[in-house]
């Protein structure tokens, strides 16, 4: 386990996601109340636009259906953003539970090793 493993595992999914939550928020806010599912798909679009296989290009349509089609094309991204970013952050938990354990270990192991001596 290495410290680039961790920045890239733990950090940066936890960072990236606090950076667009704290963006995207106060465009969710109605009347003091956040819509929360609004804030996910906002937050998940940088998370799944670029692993969309498949985007509908508007060809021969007005500026109204291509408008239209580009923001299904984002919420389409900011759904599958949403759910790569929870599973991101699934990850980057166990990640530092594993990295807590064996950091534990470690320093029962090193006590152990000076109280035997």
């Amino acid at each position: 386990m290495t410290v680039m493993d961790f920045l890239k595992k733990v950090v940066w999914p936890i960072s990236a996601a606090a950076f667009f939550a704290a963006l995207f928020y106060p465009i969710c806010v109605e009347n003091g109340v956040c819509d929360y599912l609004k804030l996910w798909v906002f937050t998940g679009i940088p998370f799944g636009v670029q692993r969309m296989y498949f985007w509908i290009v508007p060809k021969g349509y007005d500026l109204g259906a291509t408008v239209a089609i580009f923001v299904l094309n984002l919420l389409v991204g900011g759904v599958i953003g949403g759910v790569v970013l929870v599973w991101r952050l699934l990850i980057a938990l166990c990640f530092m539970v594993k990295a807590l354990v064996s950091g534990i270990v470690w320093a029962v192991g090193k006590v152990a090793e000076v109280a035997g001596r």
